[in-house]
């Protein structure tokens, strides 16, 4: 287990240093355009990449039990929050998602995830003799997908909340739920995910946009357009560090949601298949943490960070490349971004301790062993 927390977080740590390069070189031309500054922006997620490995670093310390005592107080304080949001936050782009502080700004839908997958964790441990209870089990946990989703849906957020969604759901079927009660709640809250993503003006709109696209052929929008030429001209190698066109403004903000794009012009399919096998890793070593972990709650705990990450990263894949309708979500760990990014790095210091928590259990059990191994040769 040692090992895979190493994998862990290296591969977390490759995946953020390869960030820095990419928005330093995406965001530059529009750094010095907006702020008189190639490194505004830069610098800013720099700071915030510092941070969040700090975090990572001190979270992969804190035992992941004492997350129990806590969850249900952190997911109550988080949906107050969540409310607040609505009322408070002012409107960006159709949509009222951040929380400004003054010294310090934060996205609470990206706090809401990690504290749903801890709080279902500990849930799903708690009444694992339950489970087969619609009443007693599944919809006490499922209200609270559905608050905490319902509320980031209301922002509007559709995307996000549908997602959270779908991961909890996940979560909740490797636990042990029935399928049938997963199936149609599924069935149910994408039903009202989808009526209520028409409802919404900009949704609506990219949701029309791809359905034409597939029907017509047409360009889903000028983002997805310029990504694609973005892919598209990096070959096999790429055009260099430094060198994309795309980032001179020709792609909208290509330092965030679309930065997928920038990297496989300046790195070319190589550098696309490195992060892709990068995002795979992750999936296949947080998987085993899981697998391996010492109990059940650090078992559907290590599960749920990494499904979260893993489909966070493929969505923003499938957006860039115009097999999904545009969402707004980041990379994970390579995205100009703030607390999406510090709270991904907090996920992965729970994977480590999760790993490393597992190894002294197993450094303690093989020293029992040996123990009683000498005590039965003296007698």
């Amino acid at each position: 287990m040692k090992k895979l927390a190493i994998t862990i977080f290296f591969d977390a740590f490759v995946l953020m240093l390869l960030g820095l390069i990419i928005v330093m070189s995406a965001s530059s031309t529009y750094s010095v355009i907006r702020f008189d500054s190639v490194f505004h922006l830069f610098n800013s997620h720099l700071f915030k990449v510092g941070i969040a490995f700090f975090l990572m670093i001190l979270f992969s310390m804190i035992p992941y039990e004492i997350y129990k005592n806590y969850c249900k107080p952190a997911i109550i304080g988080i949906t107050l929050v969540l409310i607040i949001t609505l009322f408070i936050a002012p409107n960006i782009k159709g949509a009222g998602r951040w929380i400004n502080l003054g010294f310090v700004s934060f996205q609470p839908a990206d706090i809401a995830r990690l504290l749903l997958l801890i709080h279902l964790a500990f849930m799903l441990d708690d009444k694992q003799n339950k489970l087969d209870d619609l009443h007693h089990a599944f919809i006490p946990m499922f209200i609270w997908v559905i608050v905490i989703s319902s509320l980031i849906i209301l922002q509007p957020n559709i995307s996000t909340g549908l997602l959270l969604v779908l991961i909890s759901l996940t979560v909740l079927y490797v636990g042990g739920a029935r399928l049938k009660h997963i199936l149609s709640s599924l069935l149910l809250f994408f039903t009202a995910g989808g009526i209520a993503a028409m409802i919404y003006p900009h949704s609506r709109g990219r949701i029309l946009a791809f359905i034409n696209s597939l029907q017509n052929g047409s360009d889903i929008n000028l983002q997805v357009k310029q990504a694609i030429y973005g892919l598209g001209s990096g070959g096999l190698f790429g055009v260099g560090v430094g060198n994309s066109m795309q980032s001179n403004l020709f792609l909208p903000e290509a330092y965030g949601d679309f930065i997928f794009a920038i990297l496989g012009e300046e790195l070319g399919f190589i550098g696309v298949v490195f992060v892709l096998l990068s995002y795979l890793i992750l999936f296949i070593v947080g998987v085993l943490i899981a697998k391996k972990a010492k109990d059940r709650f650090g078992q559907l705990l290590a599960f749920g960070i990494t499904i979260s990450i893993i489909t966070y990263a493929f969505v923003n894949v499938a957006v860039t490349t115009g097999m999904l309708p545009t969402t707004g979500l980041p990379l994970p760990f390579i995205s100009y971004g703030g607390t999406s990014l510090v709270f991904l790095c907090v996920g992965i210091g729970i994977l480590i301790n999760i790993a490393l928590s597992n190894q002294k259990n197993n450094d303690v059990e093989d020293e029992d062993g040996f123990s009683e191994t000498l005590a039965e040769a003296n007698v």
